[in-house]
């Protein structure tokens, strides 16, 4: 029985790499992990151990249903991003650019972030309503990162590794301000630098928020439509339940999904966590579970 548990675990713990990081993690992983140099980040820092847990998972579902709700932001998606046709390559290039810049050197890091900016100059066009847009316009910018820092931090303390203990204010605030180092170089113009600032921004962007066609069929594909596979799909339910579980239930209103007095608490948090723990359980497998930065790499 231990043999064919262990075998299970690999599988899936390869399966989610494969997904998650593409076919050549392992050479994302030596730049990433092993390369020498000073970094932004230790692993006694809250974004580390938010960004490097599996509650991830569920705050980028989450994320991405928010910042559908900008029309702006939602129609550069539509228009550039490919999440139909290549949904997997964007949610690769996504990890892969979080992780950089919250785990990597600071060289590769922010050559990351030129590299991203460089690609933000090309991507414009115009929404359904007829108004322009820019990837690299700072108010958009701006908008992507606050759901994307209060998505990741919110399924944190929903669903994240308790063995670090509960988060705390000071947590919330060093989340949110270091989450900011890599915003601004982005071009982000004044990211909020504590949790209560970010909860304010995001309350100011409310008049500018609601759904699209394009916002409710990327959120049919999200949640209703994901290119997997069969097997997968139990596991993919939990995590989409633990997201809309911890969704504004104004945003939820806004996409049309339900919300059912009693059911986040009975339904959709227990299978957050059971996912969560799931894929934790599954990325701790030897065979890939990712080597931390040595200590002669951290910076001092």
């Amino acid at each position: 029985m231990d043999i064919l548990l262990a075998e299970a675990r690999t599988r899936l713990a390869h399966a989610l790499r494969s997904r998650v990081a593409g076919d050549d993690a392992d050479s994302r992983a030596e730049m990433i992990w092993g390369a020498p140099g000073p970094r932004w980040f230790t692993p006694e820092d809250i974004i580390w151990r938010v960004h490097a847990d599996a509650s991830m998972f569920v705050g980028g579902i989450r994320a991405l249903l928010l910042q559908s709700l900008h029309p702006l932001a939602m129609a550069g998606v539509a228009g550039h991003s490919g999440y139909k046709g290549d949904p997997w390559g964007r949610l690769q290039r996504t990890s892969t650019y979080i992780a950089t810049t919250t785990f990597g050197t600071i060289s590769h890091a922010t050559e990351t972030i030129d590299h991203v900016r460089s690609i933000h100059e090309r991507v414009r066009g115009k929404a359904d309503d007829g108004r322009p847009y820019r990837a690299s316009d700072p108010h958009l910018l701006r908008w992507v990162h606050i759901a994307e820092a209060e998505s990741f931090l919110s399924a944190y303390e929903a669903y994240g590794e308790r063995s670090h203990g509960r988060v705390s204010e000071q947590d919330r605030d060093d989340y949110v301000a270091q989450a900011a180092v890599s915003a601004e170089l982005l071009g982000v113009i004044d990211p909020p630098r504590s949790y209560a600032q970010l909860q304010r921004d995001l309350e100011a962007y409310r008049p500018e928020l609601h759904s699209t066609p394009a916002a409710r069929e990327a959120a049919r594909f999200l949640l209703l439509q994901p290119p997997l596979p069969p097997s997968s799909l139990p596991g993919y339910a939990m995590l989409v339940g633990g997201a809309l579980s911890i969704m504004p239930p104004w945003a939820r209103r806004e996409l049309g999904l339900p919300v059912l007095p009693g059911a986040d608490a009975l339904l959709g948090a227990p299978a957050g966590r059971t996912a969560a723990s799931l894929v934790r359980w599954a990325m701790g497998d030897p065979s890939v579970a990712t080597e931390r930065v040595s200590r002669s790499h951290q910076p001092e």
